[in-house]
């Protein structure tokens, strides 16, 4: 089969779920009349560009990908708008449970609570048939759930909204074999994320399969055997197909009264005798056989976390206690967030951390509209997760401009990992927003990277737990385990 024969199998796959074309007394739903089905308030909260983003998914039959990081309002238009084809599945991550009960209560007033079911474990099956609503997490859905399995084939749910799509990246992953054959049996399925690819197109693989069309995938994810997917190839012919099934609206194309987001790269020297201990741990860690790359990454990484920890906590410090801002900071080893937890505490200034012991995630569902400030202590592997980091604050809401600062320590694997970021959203730039992008940030200015040319190393006390754990899997905004923050107030 070739491309165009695929495509022509999809059209008619197509039409025969676009068999209802009518709603409520007899209005279309593909056009502008369906936005008259809205409750009142609904309808006039939708600003241009979300009726837009409705009206795409109507002419589209209800399944497509809301790829825009305002996108809530718009998926709760469009399911209510296929109302009449309910029960509705909403998939989402376990932390946005409960904003999504608040926002369909808020939305859909005649939507009466006792008419939606939130599954709280495996076994909570009994009103999955006779529910008008329901809401799970990802965290169910894994191939030991038989009892939830059964129960969510057998329902037959007409309408699927799944929040955060990006969950289902990974081909090998439980979560994607489960909910990707419901999502293809649902007459109307929406997808929504502000990050369809973390970091290369293959990432967007179960998604867009999820809409039957992977079959024509391998000529954009590199002809490569047996299926490897991990290159990139026809980004530009890849955009054009996306936007068959995808709509996607930059903030800053849609959002003109939001304030600038001002990127800054602090670089700076570590400390003699903490290069010193970093350069000799490297030079030791090259002497391993290839077969062990992936571990010399992971040593190198934390190594990193370390040798940079006492100039993170002393760049804290100066924010502190000469400026007096509000700002988050950002880290992933538990080292360095020994070391911010330390800064704070000796400035006695207010703060909250969130971490693994918080049940909270910090890629999605939280807002912090109140800072002006946003610090990475550390970088990571994927600039979907960093942008995402970054638009905790950087959201509806915000009023002041927003500066980022990454701090990376020079001679270490930073320098590696602010390559690989940019190089890798070059690749999804090109495929999901049709041009090249960077993670552009100008070098911070001279007083403080003077600053942390002086500062002195940090060792991180015997007592705290070790960073290994937190090797073993690159998840970090991904999962709750994996990542910690430290909000200053």
């Amino acid at each position: 089969m070739n491309l165009f024969e695929c495509i022509s199998n999809i059209q008619s796959m197509k039409t025969i779920r676009s068999q209802v074309k009518s709603g409520p007394d007899g209005v279309s739903l593909h056009g502008k009349d369906a936005l008259q089905l809205l409750p009142q308030k609904l309808r006039k909260k939708l600003m241009p560009f979300q009726r837009e983003g409705v009206l795409f998914a109507l002419s589209r039959d209800g399944r497509c990908m809301i790829a825009e990081e305002v996108r809530t309002i718009q998926a709760i238009s469009v399911v209510y708008i296929f109302k009449q084809e309910w029960p509705l599945l909403i998939v989402v991550p376990s932390s946005l449970k409960y904003p999504w009960i608040e926002e369909l209560g808020k939305w859909i007033p005649e939507l009466d609570p006792r008419d939606i079911n939130l599954v709280e474990s495996k076994t909570n099956t009994m009103s999955i048939g006779t529910s008008n609503v329901t809401i799970l997490g990802y965290g169910l859905l894994t191939m030991d759930a038989r009892p939830l399995l059964e129960a969510l084939n057998k329902q037959r749910f007409g309408v699927i909204l799944v929040d955060e799509s990006h969950y289902l990246k990974s081909r090998n992953a439980a979560r994607s074999k489960i909910l990707v054959p419901i999502i293809q049996n649902a007459k109307r399925a929406i997808l929504l994320t502000g990050t369809p690819a973390l970091g290369r197109p293959e990432e967007l693989f179960m998604q867009i399969d999820a809409f039957e069309m992977s079959v024509f995938l391998c000529r954009f994810f590199g002809a490569r055997r047996q299926w490897d997917c991990h290159g990139a190839s026809h980004l530009h012919e890849l955009h054009q197909r996306l936007s068959e099934i995808m709509i996607r609206r930059l903030k800053n194309q849609v959002l003109t009264q939001l304030p600038p987001k001002i990127r800054q790269r602090i670089p700076f020297d570590l400390p003699k005798d903490a290069a010193k201990v970093c350069c000799e741990r490297f030079q030791a860690a090259s002497q391993i056989v290839f077969v062990e790359v992936m571990s010399l990454i992971t040593h190198m990484y934390k190594q990193t976390a370390v040798a940079k920890a006492g100039a993170v906590k002393d760049y804290m410090k100066m924010m502190l206690e000469t400026e007096q801002l509000k700002f988050l900071v950002f880290a992933h080893h538990l080292s360095m967030l020994q070391a911010c937890t330390k800064a704070v505490i000796e400035v006695k200034a207010s703060y909250i951390r969130i971490d693994g012991s918080v049940p909270s995630a910090a890629g999605q569902g939280l807002t912090f509209t109140a800072v002006s400030h946003v610090v990475f202590a550390e970088l990571y592997w994927n600039p979907g997760h960093i942008k995402q980091v970054e638009d905790r604050a950087h959201r509806i809401g915000q009023t002041t401009i927003v500066h980022i600062h990454y701090l990376i320590a020079k001679g270490t694997f930073d320098n590696v990992m602010w390559a690989m970021l940019n190089r890798k959203e070059t690749v999804t730039g090109s495929a999901l927003n049709e041009k090249k992008e960077y993670l552009k940030a100008e070098v911070g200015d001279q007083e403080k990277l003077d600053f942390l040319n002086f500062v002195q190393a940090w060792t991180p006390s015997d007592t705290m737990k070790d960073d290994s754990e937190d090797d073993k899997d690159g998840t970090f905004f991904s999962h709750v385990h994996k990542h910690f923050i430290i909000a200053i107030n």
